[in-house]
C-alpha cells in the first residue's frame, strides 16, 4: 500500500477514488512514565518512552487506515494527515492520534 501525503502520484492515473479512510489510536500514559518525562524534563534530553509509545499509535492508526483502503479495493493512500489530540479531563493523560487520507487505486 503506497501512503502519501501528496493528492496525486507523479506520471501515474488515478482510476478510481474511494473516499475517506481513517485510523485511531488511543495512547494511554501512566505513572511512571510521567515521572520518568518530568525527570528527563528537568535534567534536559528527550523523553524516549513518550517517543516510543507514539511511534506505536502511529503505527496502529496506520494499519487500521491501511486495512480500511484494503477491503475498498485501493492500493494507495492520498493525502494523508496525522494529528494528535490530548483528551485530558476524565481521559486523564491520553492521546489520540489519528492518521486519514483519500483511499485510491492507481495503475
Amino acid at each position: 500500500m503506497l501512503i502519501l501525503n501528496t493528492p496525486n502520484i507523479e506520471g501515474k492515473k488515478i482510476n478510481e477514488y474511494f473516499g475517506l479512510v481513517t485510523g485511531e489510536a488511543l495512547l494511554g500514559a501512566n505513572v511512571y512514565k510521567d515521572l520518568f518525562s518530568g525527570v528527563r524534563d528537568v535534567v534536559g534530553g528527550r523523553t524516549s518512552a513518550y517517543e516510543e509509545e507514539l511511534k506505536k499509535a502511529r503505527e496502529l492508526a496506520s494499519s487500521s487506515m491501511q486495512e480500511k483502503a484494503e477491503k475498498l479495493g485501493a492500493n494507495a493512500i492520498l493525502g494523508v494527515q496525522i494529528a494528535y489530540h490530548n483528551l485530558g479531563g476524565t481521559m486523564g493523560n491520553t492521546i489520540l492520534v489519528t492518521m486519514y487520507g483519500t483511499a485510491v487505486h492507481y495503475e
